[in-house]
């Protein structure tokens, strides 16, 4: 949208369409470079344009965010499908090591997450350290708490956890289970629903983002970022 000085406005979250919703359901049975050609209009009205609202509107209260390009890199992947069946958006680049919220959109559903999904081997030893013992693990415990009261469970993320408590720490450690993690996050799901279709969408969004960012700062303040070379998640 344009004001009469030419400049560009984005206009108010409207909801995610249910437009949305039917292009990446096509999507994942016919993901191709016909069907997104063929349907290109609706991924930049219905897709692209929800988002980029959505973005705007939450931008003052949780800082820049970004969204993902939707090619896959399959360079490396045995999976030559060229394109992402979800939309997604994200507070932070790194795919490992990074610590924010996160939201993705599928056919069916949607799923909103904090904290951190994978941490890199740096900021393993350091998340380690915090949680074994002293006032940053009985915090940590705090939140979780809290968390779960909420239905907000925090959970290792999505890097398989350690079968064995690592080796600087004994095997009957009180805190062994999550000495294994590799990760820490909430995640919360969302079945696709009528809601999801109307302004009051980012509302949710707003509400378990805000709830994670507890964990969020404990992460910030213990963890902190990865000084690992990053891998960045895609554009």
């Amino acid at each position: 949208m344009a004001t009469d000085e030419g400049v560009q406005v984005t206009p108010p979250f409207d909801g995610f369409p249910p437009q949305l919703f039917a292009f990446l359901e096509g999507l994942e049975k016919d993901n191709s470079k016909t069907y997104w050609e063929a349907n290109r209009a609706t991924w930049e009205e219905y897709v692209k344009g929800p988002v980029n609202q959505l973005m705007a509107d939450l931008e003052e209260e949780f800082g820049p965010l970004r969204t993902f390009r939707p090619h896959r890199d399959v360079r490396f992947s045995k999976d030559k499908s060229p394109y992402k069946t979800w939309v997604g958006v994200t507070t932070s680049d790194r795919a490992v090591g990074g610590i924010g919220a996160f939201l993705r959109i599928e056919s069916d559903d949607m799923r909103l997450a904090g904290g951190a999904m994978a941490f890199a081997p740096d900021q393993v030893k350091r998340f380690r350290s915090a949680v074994a013992d002293g006032r940053s693990a009985h915090e940590f415990e705090d939140i979780r708490r809290q968390l779960a009261d909420r239905q907000l469970p925090v959970g290792p993320g999505v890097q398989p956890v350690l079968k064995r408590t690592p080796a600087d720490y004994p095997a009957d450690h009180h805190r062994a289970e999550i000495l294994r993690w590799k990760g820490a996050v909430v995640i919360k799901e969302y079945e696709r629903a009528e809601w999801m279709h109307r302004p009051q969408a980012i509302d949710t969004v707003r509400e378990v983002w805000n709830a994670i960012m507890p964990l969020k700062e404990w992460i910030d303040e213990y963890v902190g970022e990865s000084q690992d070379p990053p891998r960045r998640r895609g554009d």
